[in-house]
């Protein structure tokens, strides 16, 4: 493995050399007048970042190992799972180590001062305070931190699983700030790239840790190449998905694919991405059988091969976010600089139904959502057994919901005009929630998922058992505690700062949207959900709380009706089009659209709640009438025998006489 090791490092580092030098990274004419960092900077920091890289892949991977890829004997994790958290510990401090050094250099970078003179004045503390990069380094090396105390101590599955989403947390500060966060169409690149990162690095890192375990232990290489296999497909198809979305934001012309730096390493990166696709597909065919054969010799050289590829693709991805993309011409516009997009056109019926424009994040939600609930609905069918048409039309009239705010002129228009972006609002908080709670995917996710194979190990079924015996979901979905999070959390949203910083940032956006989405499911899994509950209220309470809770976005919404000051002010007034009402009028039209939304998912809930009564009642009916019809048969027996018993004690009498 030492082997392996080395020749994907010096993969890795010759992709990355060829790649600055091909894409002018290190070969800038230093203008006179200008700060120039020097060659400490100009070459420390890709290779700073390729250090940070490595150092991810390696913690990620490791956790991987041990809280999913490894079988868990009895449930608890087995002493090879023990030794990958314990070396996950030192490999997230070469990662919190690289994310400082990367955070000097790229202040020096920034300013144009060599490392020795930023570390002797005070620019590296506001640098970090400043700027989105300099935070986003600094929320990286106290991730990892935790990751490297913590993965010291653990000892449940659980605690793994937590460090592994800590992780993966830990990768996502970087892209979310770096250039993407400055293309022409900003959302959908920053999107991309994060969703990008995330699945390169379980695969790498997936990989890294299968080939460490072919090298020490044969005994588990069976399940575990299974289900990095199964994982690594799925990276696979994100990676390619996500990368296109990339270019295509920061590459709006294909012909600069051939004509710019930047376009030629786009093209030499999907020609090892195609490679590495052929290993995959590979793997699947012949080593994957030889694996099963206890034959783990040739998995190991051809995986040692692949190690070498995805090393010289990292480098090469390093070089490729030090060069420069083409840039784009366009007019000064605040509004563009802030959406991504120009002004739309004044606001009508057919442009907020048709004018479409691509949310990556969302859209690949929907794609896997579905995608999901048709494998599971297949995997029942093929099963020979049924599902309600009900649940299933339920899931997709919600998943159409989430397109339509999300895609369509509602999303372009919402982040200009306050009164759409609470339509945006009250439809992800209180209609799409409802139909896919009664679509009851986790219902149909523990039908259709197999168990494990080994008895007492985790697989995707029983992680989703355990996640909902947490103690965590047994908090959460208190109707007290739901109902709390869904109510207070929009006052705490609008009425403060940060419903302005979540609009000013792309991330923030995703977040508020999410947390919407978020919040209404877990409010309706409580009072309508057909999935199992750690809590289940009677069906008076059910309408008592849906009567109680409500109200108080009636509430909210005569606030923002009463408002004589606007909110986030510093946003509206920037992105304010010239065709609209004042701000302060189109918030007021926002609140009365609060105010009387509520009515449409009060009279949906009240009637899921009087049929679920209803049909609850019925089914006590036939268990009362099949208990009576047995306890009456019972009773019939009894009596028969009785008589059969009189009857016998006859015939000994008259026997006894004769």
């Amino acid at each position: 493995m030492a082997r392996a090791a080395a020749i994907a490092a010096a993969a890795a580092l010759a992709a990355l050399v060829a790649t600055l030098v091909a894409g002018g990274a290190v070969t800038e004419k230093v203008i006179p007048g200008l700060g120039d960092a020097g060659a400490t900077t100009r070459w420390g920091l890709p290779a700073a970042r390729l250090v940070m890289d490595v150092g991810a892949v390696l913690t990620v991977g490791a956790l991987l190992a041990a809280a999913a890829l490894l079988p868990l004997p009895q449930g608890r994790l087995g002493p090879a799972a023990t030794g990958y958290l314990r070396a996950a510990s030192w490999t997230a401090v070469l990662w919190a180590a690289a994310a400082g050094t990367t955070l000097v250099l790229t202040v020096s970078d920034v300013l144009g001062e060599p490392p020795g003179k930023v570390l002797a004045g005070n620019e590296l503390s506001s640098y970090i305070g400043s700027l989105p990069q300099g935070t986003g380094l600094l929320l990286v090396i106290l991730l990892t931190v935790v990751v490297a105390l913590l993965a010291r101590t653990t000892v449940t599955p659980n605690g793994a699983g937590g460090l592994l989403l800590v992780a993966g947390i830990a990768l996502l500060p970087p892209p979310l700030t770096g250039h993407s966060a400055s293309a022409a169409n900003h959302g959908a690149a920053v999107t991309a790239l994060a969703l990008h990162v995330v699945a390169v690095v379980l695969w790498v890192g997936g990989l890294v840790m299968l080939g460490l375990h072919a090298r020490r232990d044969a005994d588990g290489l069976g399940v575990m190449a299974d289900r990095f296999s199964r994982m690594a497909l799925g990276c696979y198809v994100l990676v390619g998905f996500s990368g296109l979305a990339n270019v295509a934001a920061r590459l709006p012309e294909p012909a600069e694919l051939f004509t710019s730096a930047y376009g030629r390493l786009v093209l030499a990166k999907a020609v090892a991405f195609a490679v590495l696709g052929w290993f995959g597909w590979w793997h699947r065919r012949r080593t994957l059988p030889a694996v099963a054969d206890r034959k783990p010799r040739a998995f190991i050289r051809l995986a040692t091969v692949e190690v070498a590829v995805m090393g010289a693709v990292m480098g090469l991805a390093v070089g490729l976010a030090r060069t420069a993309p083409p840039v784009v011409a366009l007019e000064e516009d605040p509004v563009r600089s802030l959406l991504g997009y120009g002004m739309p056109p004044p606001l009508t019926v057919g442009r907020l139904l048709g004018l479409w424009r691509l949310d990556f994040f969302f859209a690949l939600v929907v794609v896997v959502l579905a995608g999901l609930y048709v494998a599971g609905l297949v995997r029942l069918y093929r099963r020979g057994d049924r599902w309600p048409v009900g649940r299933t039309v339920a899931w997709f009239l919600g998943l159409i919901t989430l397109v339509a705010v999300t895609q369509t002129g509602v999303a372009t228009y919402a982040p200009i005009l306050f009164s759409v972006h609470m339509a945006q609002h009250m439809v992800l908080s209180m209609i799409t929630p409802i139909f896919l709670v009664l679509g009851a995917p986790l219902t149909l996710a523990l039908r259709a998922l197999k168990p494990a194979k080994v008895r007492g190990d985790r697989g995707p079924r029983e992680w989703l058992t355990a996640i909902l015996h947490s103690r965590v979901i047994a908090v959460v979905a208190h109707p007290g505690v739901a109902t709390a999070i869904f109510v207070t959390s929009t006052f705490a949203l609008y009425f403060t700062p940060l419903f302005e910083s979540a609009m000013r940032d792309h991330l923030g956006h995703i977040a508020m949207e999410v947390h919407f989405l978020a919040s209404g499911a877990l409010f309706f899994w409580v009072l309508i959900g057909v999935d199992p509950a750690p809590r289940r209220l009677p069906h008076v309470g059910r309408l008592l709380l849906l009567f109680v809770t409500m109200p108080f976005h009636a509430f909210f919404g005569i606030a923002l009706m009463n408002l004589s000051q606007p909110i986030a002010a510093g946003w509206y007034n920037v992105v304010r089009p010239p065709w609209g009402t004042s701000v302060l009028e189109d918030q007021h039209a926002g609140g009365a659209i609060a105010w009387g939304f509520g009515e449409i998912p009060t009279l949906i809930v009240l009637i899921v709640i009087g049929a679920q009564w209803f049909l609850d009642d019925q089914r006590q009916a036939r268990r009362q009438d099949r208990k009576a019809d047995r306890a009456g048969a019972g009773q019939e027996d009894d009596e028969l025998a009785r008589y059969n018993a009189q009857l016998a004690a006859l015939a000994d009498r008259d026997a006894r006489e004769r």
